[in-house]
């Protein structure tokens, strides 16, 4: 039990510093994932010793993920009348993530592993963890590029969209979502439900759109 409480100590650290801070780019997840990291690597504690002891709060990741259900339905209607745009949306940024994290990797010379790893960054890391298995990567690898890719993309895209003159909800959801996934839809939730339902659609495609990907490419 002794990682479940430091787990839930660091992220309840994270948010105390954000609502002190008011800053977005103070995220919960983010200074978790960095404590905790911190403390494996000083103590030496193998990660799939940390993976096990977790469990329990792991699991509730996917009661978590059902819950996003809620604002989809709430919203049922508006969301029925946009859905052409939701769906050319969230394929397309995905499929410039995908872009992205495939011709990156060639450009800066990394490995085999590492470029295996990154086709499936934008989608969220259970199903990075699952197609791990197709395209070779190494899961405990896929699963992490996939939880950096998520906060990166919590971190800089609400202010680069705002920058870009982007505030429908619905357009900074579904942008958010299909490159953040879950770690982007828990930020996009703080702007309100639309852009939180959005986010959650985006973030169901992304996962669509990245097994296609991979299924074609194998």
């Amino acid at each position: 039990m002794t990682w479940v409480a430091l787990t839930l100590l660091a992220f309840a650290l994270g948010v105390v510093a954000q609502v002190r801070t008011r800053s977005a780019l103070v995220n919960p997840t983010l200074i978790a994932t960095v404590v905790v990291a911190a403390v494996l690597l000083v103590s030496g504690t193998p990660y799939h010793v940390y993976q096990t002891e977790v469990r329990p709060v792991s699991f509730l990741l996917g009661p978590a993920v059902v819950a996003l259900a809620v604002p989809l339905y709430r919203l049922r209607a508006l969301l029925a009348r946009e859905w052409r745009a939701l769906a050319l949306g969230g394929a397309a940024g995905t499929l410039v993530g995908v872009g992205a994290d495939t011709l990156l990797p060639r450009l800066l010379g990394l490995g085999v592993e590492a470029k295996r790893s990154l086709i499936t960054a934008t989608a969220t890391s259970p199903v990075a963890l699952q197609l791990a298995h197709l395209t070779g990567a190494p899961p405990a690898l896929a699963a992490t590029l996939a939880v950096l890719s998520g906060l990166l993309g919590a971190l800089v895209l609400p202010p680069a969209l705002t920058r870009l003159g982007v505030h429908h909800p619905l357009a900074r959801g579904v942008a958010i979502g299909s490159v953040a996934h879950g770690i982007g839809t828990a930020r996009a939730r703080e702007e309100g439900e639309q852009t939180g339902a959005a986010s959650s659609i985006g973030m169901g495609l992304a996962a669509l759109v990245v097994t296609l990907v991979v299924a074609l490419v194998r």
